[in-house]
C-alpha cells in the first residue's frame, strides 16, 4: 500500500519549489500553513517538515513567531549572487569534466533537448525549468558536495530571474536563447572529450551572455553597489 502522506509530502515540496522557481509564489510572499495544509490534505507536522527542507535547500525562509517565507532577492544577496556565480559555474564545469559518468552524460544530453524544445514551443517556465535542470545535473557530475550545494542555492536566484530572460520578445533576445543553446551543447562536447580549460572558459562565456539580461532585471536606476566586473574587466577599468 503506497504511503498516501509521504506522496502528499513529495508533491507539495515539489510544486513548492516549482512555483517559487517560476515566480508564482513572490520573493518574500508568506507561506499560509493552512492553506498549504488544506491545498495537499497534510496536518501541520508533515507540512512543517516540508518547509523546512525547503528552508535547508535555500527556497523558503522561516522566522520565530512569523511563520514562513519565500526566499527573498535583495540588492545585498544579489550582489553576492553576481559575485559568485562565475566563479561557481566555472568551477563545476571543470569538475564535471573531470567526474562525469556515462549515465549522467546521457541525462545531460536529455536535459539538452528538453531545453532545446522549451526554446522552439517558447513556453517561459518550460525554456527556466529545463535550463535549471541542465545546470543541475552539470552540478551532480561535478561530484562535489560543496560546490553542489552553493549551486544549488545559486540556481534558485538565476532561475527565478532567468524568467524574464527567457521570455521570448525580440529577435536579438533569441539570438542570446540559440547562443545560449549551442553553448550548451558545446558544454556536453567538453564533458566528453575531456576538455576542461575550455569547459571552465565556456562557464565564464555562458554567465557573460545572460549578464547584461540580467542586470536589466534586477539593478534599477541609480543603484551604486557594484554587481561584479563583467567577463575581462578590471575593476580598475570599471572605475576609469
Amino acid at each position: 500500500m503506497p504511503n498516501v502522506r509521504g506522496t502528499a509530502k513529495s508533491v507539495a515540496y515539489e510544486d513548492l519549489k516549482r512555483e517559487i522557481l517560476t515566480l508564482e509564489r513572490q520573493p518574500g510572499s508568506a507561506l499560509e500553513e493552512s492553506e498549504l495544509c488544506d491545498r495537499y490534505g497534510l496536518s501541520r507536522t508533515p507540512l512543517r517538515e516540508v518547509l523546512q527542507q525547503l528552508s535547508g535547500e535555500g527556497y523558503v525562509t522561516l522566522q520565530l513567531n512569523r511563520g514562513a517565507r519565500v526566499s527573498d532577492m535583495s540588492h545585498y544577496t544579489l550582489r553576492d549572487f553576481f559575485l559568485a556565480a562565475p566563479l561557481i559555474y566555472s568551477a563545476v564545469l571543470r569538475l564535471a569534466v573531470q567526474n562525469a559518468r556515462p549515465s549522467q552524460i546521457e541525462d545531460l544530453k536529455s536535459a539538452q533537448e528538453a531545453f532545446r524544445t522549451a526554446l522552439r514551443t517558447g513556453d517561459t517556465t518550460d525554456r527556466a525549468l529545463t535550463n535549471d535542470k541542465f545546470h543541475r545535473i552539470t552540478g551532480q557530475m561535478a561530484g562535489n558536495s560543496y560546490l553542489l550545494a552553493s549551486l544549488d542555492r545559486l540556481l534558485i536566484d538565476h532561475t527565478r530571474i532567468a524568467m524574464t530572460f527567457f521570455r521570448p520578445k525580440s529577435g536579438a533576445k533569441d539570438d542570446r536563447l540559440a547562443l545560449a543553446c549551442q553553448q550548451h551543447d558545446e558544454m556536453i562536447a567538453c564533458i566528453e572529450t575531456g576538455d576542461e580549460d575550455r569547459a571552465s572558459e565556456l562557464a565564464l562565456e555562458h554567465w557573460a551572455l545572460s549578464r547584461d539580461q540580467i542586470e536589466l532585471f534586477v539593478m534599477p536606476d541609480g543603484l551604486e553597489a557594484p554587481l561584479g566586473a563583467p567577463l575581462g574587466v578590471t575593476a580598475k577599468q570599471k572605475s576609469a
